[in-house]
């Protein structure tokens, strides 16, 4: 008779078998695995780019041979070569900071990112360097649209050149993305942005947050910002304060700041729930990555994360 047992050997191999296929789903949560089906969605970020197209040189004291577009851009294909739901997104601030941009306007910047097929984006200050006029200029190079929900164009010749939000589809996720962006008053002279609104951003972004939840019944929420990550000495807004404000906003990826977060931060929303912060720093020496993996059933959540250096 074996001393093993039928009943022994079956239960053993189960295990096993469960092993080998948590294994094989690299970073796959298993207390989701075991009883649901999973959905993944990996989100790759940036901000505050601010026109470096090329690498930092060799000999600069901080960043020695860090960004450049082409590194970039190998890595997100590697990504996508391996993933099969990738949202690429970016939180403002693509213009200003190399002769690039004084030469070509973000003609450049615009193109390389339309390259790159970037998901969405939204407006940082710097953005607005050659005024609405420079930017309505360039909008025909990007092949993404830009997300704004808290500036009112509508009195400039940018009323209808953005969007509140987009809902992407991937698999059978739904995930909402809009853009939030910072007071342009005492930040940027007044004829570059001319007669734009700036409203309350977490007025705003609840909004838009309720009725992506509500009306667009995303799984999944994101507000790309260019508030700042933090002003601990300071009323402004922050993406910290939005986050902690914030209603149905499950990341932030925020800008402006130029703030290195390798892991996002978690902060409770105004219900208690996860609310995500990330930031990348700037000029594009680092790309950030996000894994949502996502219960079919159950809608429960899971993250992954880390940030990129990008070197040549």
């Amino acid at each position: 008779m074996d001393a093993f047992g039928t009943t022994n050997r079956r239960r053993f191999l189960e295990q096993m078998l469960k092993a080998s296929a948590l294994i094989g789903i690299a970073g796959m949560p298993s207390e989701l695995f075991a009883s649901d089906e999973i959905m993944k969605l990996t989100i790759l970020h940036t901000n505050d780019t601010h026109s470096r197209i090329d690498p930092f040189p060799d000999n600069d004291p901080k960043f020695p041979g860090m960004g450049g577009v082409a590194r970039r851009f190998e890595i997100i294909n590697d990504v996508r070569k391996t993933e099969e739901h990738v949202l690429l997104l970016d939180s403002g601030d693509i213009f200003q900071g190399t002769p690039y941009f004084n030469m070509y306007g973000g003609e450049l910047e615009f193109k390389l990112m339309s390259e790159m097929k970037y998901d969405a984006a939204t407006l940082g200050n710097h953005d607005f360097d050659n005024g609405i006029e420079g930017f309505v200029k360039q909008l025909p190079h990007a092949k993404f649209p830009f997300l704004i929900a808290n500036y009112d164009f509508s009195d400039t010749i940018m009323n209808g050149k953005t969007e509140t939000y987009k809902v992407f589809k991937k698999g059978d996720l739904r995930i909402g993305v809009f853009g939030i962006g910072i007071e342009l008053q005492g930040l940027v002279d007044e004829k570059l942005y001319g007669n734009t609104k700036y409203l309350s951003p977490i007025e705003k972004a609840n909004a838009t947050a309720i009725h992506l939840k509500n009306e667009e019944h995303c799984d999944l929420i994101i507000c790309l910002s260019h508030l700042g990550y933090n002003y601990p000495d300071s009323d402004k807004v922050s993406d910290v304060k939005l986050a902690q404000a914030s209603r149905n906003i499950n990341l932030i990826l925020g800008g402006h700041t130029h703030t290195f977060i390798d892991t996002p931060y978690k902060y409770k929303n105004a219900e208690g729930q996860e609310t995500l912060v990330a930031q990348t720093g700037w000029a594009g020496i680092r790309l950030g990555r996000i894994d949502y993996f996502i219960g079919k059933k159950s809608k429960k959540i899971s993250t992954k994360s880390h940030t990129v250096k990008i070197s040549t």
